[in-house]
């Protein structure tokens, strides 16, 4: 069979299209194996935290994000959709009168955000809410 250069380049317009769609679940790999780096695959409960996120993000260059965790000693936030998901941490020391944080994050997409609090008895807590993002914040 003869290769022309128009089956190499389809060939190499599909086998580009592939990679790039291969890579696109990767994001929430990256951070599913944040969280089991934190917790070393200790069990999440959920409930014991709560995530305060929009529902609907018009700029994902500040969307606001707000997490209380009583009894926490530690809370990491986590974006799933974006290509360095660790966005944040919060520590809290043993004087720590109000065990809440908030601030603002870039999300790249629409996608969960993640809120871990390592608690004072060892156990880890887990809150999560959904952000629709109209315009992207990490380059797109």
């Amino acid at each position: 069979m003869k290769l022309t250069r128009r089956d190499l380049l389809a060939l190499g317009t599909g086998s580009f299209a592939m990679a790039s769609l291969s890579a696109l679940p990767a994001f929430a790999s990256l951070a599913d194996d944040a969280i089991a780096a934190l917790t070393s695959g200790a069990e999440l409960g959920e409930g014991a935290i709560s995530l305060t996120a929009p529902e609907i993000a018009e700029n994902g260059n500040t969307v606001p994000i707000g997490v209380d965790a009583p009894g926490a000693v530690e809370v990491t936030l986590y974006a799933d959709g974006n290509p360095t998901p660790n966005v944040a941490t919060f520590k809290f020391g043993p004087l720590s009168a109000s065990r809440s944080a908030s601030t603002r994050i870039r999300l790249a997409s629409t996608q969960n955000v993640i809120a871990v609090a390592k608690m004072e008895d060892g156990s880890f807590q887990m809150a999560k809410a959904n952000v629709k993002v109209t315009i992207g914040g990490c380059g797109g």
